[in-house]
């Protein structure tokens, strides 16, 4: 599955922000959308950093609710920034940008980079700077920069975060210890793409451990463990997760679920307390998929299922979002 661009952050539809002459003669009021930043070659500016410094003198940034930040912040071409050099250069408007609350980095698709291949660093070092920030959500996980690691999340206090997205085709082991050591007492709602092994997926089921025992974030009522190439085994997890009890909305899909991992989810606790279980696109047969409905819908639990696959031919089941 091809990923597009994002339509919404934190409530607020996404604007791109024009090029230099280009906009219309009123922008949108800064706190009405989600600003999008992008730069290409054929921006009119040398870089992407001018392409942000244009943006703080032209919005109030005090006023800047959400960013999305897209190519020339993130990709993995010489158009691309230093990961390193966009979060430095947004810390360092952090006292202009006194409003912000959510923030996405690297929205690209597919023709600008694959999901594997987008540049990323350690990405806690956007919330330092930011401790109001409410939401973030981080697409890709490749390295390639010089020096550069990859994806991290380094431990880390962050007292007003609430939503945590890592949209990724493979999700390095590291970044879920990272993630499992820091303090988010806030913290409402996890999602996880755990991805495929073959594009970078080192995450087994050990080490979301702490995250499925229950004890790390009490806020947590939406979690999502999903893209997964080990979904069945996931869900086996999942089945007996202390997490589960105070969970309102559960997320396996996207991954290569099939009848034995839905199977441990229906022998193992209760989920009619759910109100949303999302499954899309899974390999399980229209009989489980009965089943399913059949043991959750009538007690009110909306249950999606819809993207029944088939096996390949020769890859057998693949994940949603891979390369």
């Amino acid at each position: 599955m091809a990923l597009g661009y994002l339509s919404e952050l934190h409530g607020l539809p996404v604007y791109d922000f024009p090029l230099p002459g280009k906009g219309p003669a009123t922008l949108p009021d800064p706190e009405s959308v989600a600003w999008k930043l992008s730069w290409h070659e054929q921006n009119g500016e040398d870089d992407y950093a001018a392409c942000f410094d244009r943006f703080l003198d032209t919005v109030d940034p005090a006023r800047v609710r959400a960013l999305v930040l897209g190519a020339g912040a993130y990709g993995t071409d010489n158009d691309a920034a230093d990961p390193r050099e966009t979060a430095e250069q947004l810390a360092a408007a952090a006292d202009r940008l006194t409003g912000l609350r959510a923030l996405y980095l690297a929205d690209l698709d597919c023709d600008e980079s694959e999901l594997s291949w987008i540049y990323q660093d350690d990405v806690s070092q956007f919330l330092v700077p930011f401790p109001r920030l409410e939401e973030l959500a981080v697409r890709g996980s490749g390295g390639g920069f010089s020096g550069g690691m990859g994806l991290e999340f380094r431990p880390l206090r962050h007292e007003g975060l609430r939503i945590l997205r890592f949209e990724n085709g493979g999700l390095p082991a590291h970044v879920v210890h990272g993630l499992a050591d820091s303090e988010l007492p806030a913290l409402e709602h996890l999602d996880l793409w755990l991805g495929d092994e073959g594009y970078g997926r080192s995450t087994t089921v050990a080490d979301l451990a702490p995250i499925l025992d229950g004890s790390r974030w009490p806020a947590l009522r939406r979690l999502g463990l999903q893209n997964a190439d080990i979904q069945d085994e996931i869900a086996a997890a999942v089945a007996s997760a202390p997490v589960v009890a105070r969970l309102t909305a559960l997320h396996l899909g996207r991954g290569t679920l099939g009848d034995a991992g839905a199977e441990a989810l229906l022998s193992g606790q209760p989920l009619l307390h759910l109100q949303e279980l999302d499954l899309s696109h899974h390999f399980m047969s229209d009989a489980m998929m009965e089943r399913v409905r059949q043991t959750l819908e009538p007690h009110g639990v909306r249950v999606d299922l819809s993207e029944q696959e088939q096996e390949d031919e020769y890859d057998g089941r693949y994940v949603a979002a891979g390369e």
